[in-house]
Order: C-alpha cells, then structure tokens, then sequence
C-alpha cells in the first residue's frame, strides 16, 4: 500500500517553483555576456599566440624570449584561467547554470573577485596619474616592463577591468535571485564563537598588512630593497593603495560578518566587503609568492624577505575572511536546508 504526500499551498507553490525551468536573461544580461566573452578574446589570443612561438608583443631582448618551463607553464595556467571566465560566464547566464552545485559556482567567483577587484580600481587609477603628469608614467612602472611592448598591457588591463565589471553586473543579481536569503546570515542568531575568534584573528591581520602597503603607497621605501625603492613612482603607490585597501576591508568586513544578526538586513554590505576584501588579499598574496618563484621578468632584484613576509600575511589575512564568509553562508544554508 502506498501513501501520497500531501502538501500546503505554501509547499505546492515551491516544488513547482524548483521544477520550473529558470528564466533566460533579460537583454541587460545578455549585453553584459556579450562584452564579458568579448573582453576575453585580447588575452586568450596573446597567450594562444605566446604558446605556438609567437613574439607579437615582446621586444627584442626579453627574457620572455628565453627557453624555460616556468613561463610556459605560466602561459599555459593564465591562459586557462582566462579561458575558465567564458564557463563563469554562461553559468551565471544559462538555464542550466541555476543547477550547478554551489560550491562549484562560488569558487571560481571568489578568485575571479580577487584577482579583477585589484585591476578594476588600480589600472584606472595608474591611467588617473599619467593623464595628470604626476609621477613617472601611469600603468608604466608596474604594469609595464621592458620585457613587453607598452601597447599589451593597455590591451590586457582594459580587458581584465571590462571582464571585471561584466561579471559584477552578471553576478549579483544572480547571487541575489538564487541565495538573498542566505546574505542575512544565520536566521535570529550571531555565528558561534569560533567564528568570532577567527574573524578577531582577521582585523589585526588585515591592518598590520594594510599598513604596510599604506606606507608604501604614501612613499615609504623600507623592506623594498634598495633596486625597488629607487624605482618607485607615484603609480606603483597606486598599487600599494589598492592592496591595502582590500586587506583592511578583509579585516574589517570579517569583523562586521560576524556580527550580523540573521533577521537584522545587516549582513549584506558586510558580506561584500568581506567577500572583496578577502579575495583580493587572498589571491593576490598568493600570486605574488608563486610569481617570486620564477625569474625576474624585469631583470631586476627579487622581492626581499619582508616583502615575501608582506604576502604570507596577505595569504593568512585573507584566508581567515574567507573562513567567516563561508561560516556565515552555509549557516544559513543549513537552516534553510
């Protein structure tokens, strides 16, 4: 003998919402996916071009010239990565994107967050300075190098700062249609204890770190090594700004994140503040200890011991928001689930 569920209305109107098939963009979205898969094609073209033997774009004299594993495993891994923004794309812009696990869909966001949010505000700032004469020359002393010609780094940054803005404008209000609730956090109560000890741990991290680029963006040569500090320009203090913008925002927003009460709309700017902040400090530490692995594409001296100690703490910093920011989202999910 078998028995049928009976359901509410309440509970009939919901499983057939989670059967019906999701709607497709409106043509905002659809305009933003156009330009988010437009603005891919500059790089994956260069590093297509780079892998087959090419040197459109590297000056005679470039060690980019040169034999080695590292740079072509370099090419390889970027190229990849750039490759990944077109599946982000269409999940946050297909039917079938709605069923990807979490988790899946969250990651790569998280990361592609970290890595555009830097670009996203520390090009447009480097064109800022070169357009008013201030310092030596805009994107030229960090985002360009003699091992490259000046023209790749304005067709690449303009691609990373327009993928940037596009999957902004795609991934909010996906996230918002598919998991709002979830951004008030856990329903009528504070996060545990532990969750507070790991975010306490973050804000002194985030500010020691964030202090340290500060005083680099304002001028401060000090733990730089006597080549990098003889170098500095007015846009290298952009870069500096930046990175130490995102790890007190790491810091601060952890803070706030484990504040926010479940029922109080509290949690949503903090929730982006620490999801930024994180992300950025996390990858860009990161990325920045594996590139102090390879050579010196410049040709100039490495980063010294307390510039690599700099990233660790970048790393550490932003790994421990990153804690919060996933306490504070799946204790939500299982009280919803």
């Amino acid at each position: 003998m078998t028995t049928r569920a009976v359901h509410t209305p309440s509970e009939w109107r919901a499983k057939q919402a989670r059967q019906a098939p999701a709607p497709g963009p409106g043509a905002g979205r659809r305009v933003l996916r156009a330009v988010a898969l437009a603005a891919t094609v500059p790089y994956l073209c260069l590093k297509a071009a780079w892998l087959s033997g090419s040197r459109i774009g590297i000056p005679d004299g470039s060690v980019l010239l040169e034999p080695g594993l590292f740079l072509t495993l370099a090419n390889a891994v970027t190229l990849a990565m750039d490759a990944s923004v077109i599946l982000l794309v269409l999940v946050l812009t297909r039917p079938w994107g709605r069923r990807v696990p979490a988790w899946l869909l969250t990651v790569p966001a998280f990361v592609a967050t970290g890595l555009l949010t830097p670009i996203l505000t520390g090009f447009p700032g480097q064109l800022l300075i070169r357009a008013l004469g201030l310092g030596a020359g805009g994107p030229g002393k960090t985002y360009q190098a003699p091992f490259l010609d000046p023209w790749v780094f304005t067709v690449v940054y303009t691609g990373f700062t327009v993928q940037g803005l596009a999957l902004a404008g795609l991934f909010v209000p996906y996230a918002r249609e598919r998991w709002g609730r979830r951004w008030q956090g856990a329903a009528g109560k504070r996060l545990p204890p532990s969750t507070g000890v790991v975010a306490g741990a973050a804000a002194p991290a985030g500010l020691m770190v964030g202090a340290v680029h500060l005083y680099w963006a304002f001028g401060g040569t000090a733990a730089l090594g006597a080549e990098r500090a003889a170098e500095y320009s007015a846009a290298a203090g952009v870069v500096s700004a930046v990175h130490g913008a995102c790890a007190l925002a790491a810091g601060a927003g952890a803070m706030l994140l484990a504040r926010a009460r479940g029922r109080e709309r509290r949690g949503r700017w903090p929730l982006a503040l620490a999801w930024t902040g994180s992300a950025a400090t996390l990858t860009w530490g990161l990325w920045m200890l594996i590139a102090s692995l390879g050579p010196e594409l410049d040709g100039g001296e490495g980063p010294t011991r307390a510039t690599l100690l700099i990233y660790a703490g970048q790393m550490i910093t932003g790994s421990l928001g990153a804690v919060v920011v996933t306490r504070f989202l799946t204790s939500r999910s299982r009280r919803e689930g």
